[in-house]
């Protein structure tokens, strides 16, 4: 299978990485040199292209599938919509013309698209609710994925991700240091985020579907911090209440909204597919990490 990862960064690396390991071909798509030369040092193939310049999508190979997992560089939802709506809909309207088309496209997303559930647990079924204007465009852009069949008559799956972490970003000193404010974390390794997508496109499984890509834990705040400081062999980090927080009045509007979104991500439609995790809790993935920082690699 000839997959092409539009937007290879963090995850579509290690997701082509993964790919080429099982004999699959694969190109990752990046704006930047320095992103292409990472892609192939990473062993496989790499070529520069903006996917918001329609002439630079007509110049990108074919392929048997497509996973759109670009990243607006951090920049605001205007630059954001630009390449998550805008720049999909131009991916999938140029290969939608090409004779050999691709089957499928695997969106990736966020489970920040849900607001706030009180900590309460939410699945795929579970309406979402964005409150921040970056979150508001990743539901904008799932919706065109969810509708490419009708649309372009490719197939989309939405691969929506917990918190990343891994490889350079572990951020010990984070939770290690303090004060950790009190709410619950959902995480997934990006090796089981590239993993899970790796799956999906072999097993053909989650056609038309969303999917969550979360660990089997979500976890408090507080008890995670708590658990790595000990593990690190460091002293209990100071703990800061929600109201606490809020009260410091030094948050932007978009800050606070993320605070006061507390939910539990279920990741069972993912099991019941038949993924298996390499990291299936914050305990397998973060061992090397901790190992490093007590060995003062970290």
């Amino acid at each position: 299978m000839r997959i092409v990862v539009l937007g290879c960064g963090y995850v579509g690396i290690e997701l082509g990485r993964q790919l080429v390991d099982r004999g699959h071909d694969v190109v990752g798509v990046r704006r930047s040199t320095g992103g292409v030369d990472a892609i192939e040092h990473a062993g496989f193939d790499g070529v520069r292209g903006d996917l918001t310049d329609p002439d630079d999508v007509a110049d990108l190979p074919d392929a048997d599938a497509l996973v759109f997992a670009a990243s607006s560089g951090g920049r605001g939802a205007d630059a954001a919509r630009e390449v998550y709506v805008d720049g999909l809909q131009t991916a999938l309207g140029e290969y939608a013309t090409r004779e050999d088309a691709p089957r499928r496209i695997v969106y990736t997303s966020s489970t920040g698209v849900f607001g706030d559930h009180d900590g309460d647990w939410v699945d795929e079924t579970t309406p979402i609710g964005p409150t921040t204007a970056k979150t508001r465009v990743l539901a904008s852009a799932e919706a065109v994925a969810l509708a490419a069949d009708r649309l372009y008559g490719i197939d989309g799956t939405v691969a929506r991700f917990a918190g990343l972490y891994g490889p350079d970003r572990y951020r010990l000193s984070r939770y290690v240091d303090g004060p950790v404010t009190e709410g619950y974390l959902n995480m997934v390794h990006r090796d089981d985020a590239a993993g899970a997508v790796r799956y999906l496109l072999e097993t053909d499984r989650g056609r038309g579907d969303v999917v969550h890509v979360a660990d089997d834990e979500p976890v408090a705040k507080w008890t995670f911090a708590d658990w790595l400081a000990d593990e690190c062999g460091e002293s209990a980090p100071e703990k800061v209440t929600t109201s606490e927080r809020l009260a410091d009045g030094d948050l932007s509007a978009a800050a606070e909204r993320r605070i006061r979104a507390e939910k539990r991500v279920d990741n069972a439609r993912l099991r019941d597919l038949g993924y298996e995790f390499r990291f299936p809790t914050f305990r397998e993935g973060y061992e090397r990490a901790v190992d490093d920082y007590r060995h003062g690699d970290a």
